[in-house]
């Protein structure tokens, strides 16, 4: 760490900076449109496994660097056929470690702002629908595409995050089909929160995430906290238990300063 509060880590296949609070995080495999072998998953499980107790980084934006597109999902040339070649366990340890990644980006105190270009499918899909904002380049569309090489239209959070975000009739088009949604698409049902050229998007990113770094950062620590719990919640009363929990514990802290 030098006095500018910068440093880079080396994660490959992934790249990583900080800078003012900020965490920079790309996806560095643009020969294979960033699909995910195992080596992206290890990397990307022990990033955010140490993003999680990590206090200097604020806020996290997501991006897909120079590929063609933001993610294809996983690699189906290199990744699958190993799969495909384990005993049933190993599959099943490969295919839950690989899902508990959307699991763990939720859990992290960090919001992730994901800017998508291009395509993303499958897991590509599930990396924006497990961040907190997205940024889309016009060109950005996206792909359930599990059902679309044989598998289940259900795999990597995608049915539980599509249907909070954009509606369950909508959501079942997609995870039932794999056809593509497209940016103006994406924008209309809500699941982005900018459209804005590819070149402005992580400049767009940075804005929203220096206006987070000024606030109180455990006020941003637990607003995230409360709305991913509050999903989930019951019913109101336990959405208004959770908000009176964290306005208290936030009101505390400011008085002990």
């Amino acid at each position: 760490m030098n006095d500018n509060n910068k440093k880079d880590i080396e994660i490959p296949p992934f790249k990583f900076r900080t800078d003012a609070g900020i965490g920079y995080l790309t996806l560095d495999r643009a020969a294979t449109y960033n699909a995910f072998d195992h080596s992206m998953v290890v990397a990307f499980e022990t990033l955010l496994r140490d993003l999680r107790y990590d206090e200097e980084t604020r806020v996290v934006i997501l991006d897909g660097g120079d590929a063609k597109g933001f993610c294809a999902g996983l690699d189906t040339k290199g990744y699958a056929p190993e799969i495909f070649k384990m005993t049933p366990i190993q599959a099943y340890n490969a295919q839950v470690r690989m899902s508990r990644l959307f699991l763990a980006m939720r859990q992290i105190p960090q919001p992730i702002i994901a800017c998508v270009h291009g395509a993303a499918a499958g897991i590509g899909f599930s990396l924006a629908m497990a961040a907190d904002l997205r940024i889309l380049a016009k060109d950005a569309r996206f792909s359930a595409a599990y059902i679309n090489i044989g598998l289940g239209g259900a795999d990597m959070a995608s049915s539980y995050f599509l249907p909070r975000l954009i509606g369950a009739g909508r959501a079942y088009e997609y995870l039932l089909t794999g056809n593509w949604m497209d940016a103006p698409t994406a924008m209309e049902v809500g699941f982005a929160s900018r459209m804005v050229e590819k070149e402005e998007m992580i400049e767009t990113a940075r804005g929203i995430a220096r206006t987070m770094v000024e606030k109180n950062p455990m006020g941003i620590r637990m607003t995230k906290e409360a709305i991913n719990c509050n999903l989930d919640c019951q019913g109101l009363e336990s959405a208004l238990n959770m908000e009176d929990r964290n306005q208290i514990m936030m009101s505390y802290t400011y008085r002990m300063k």
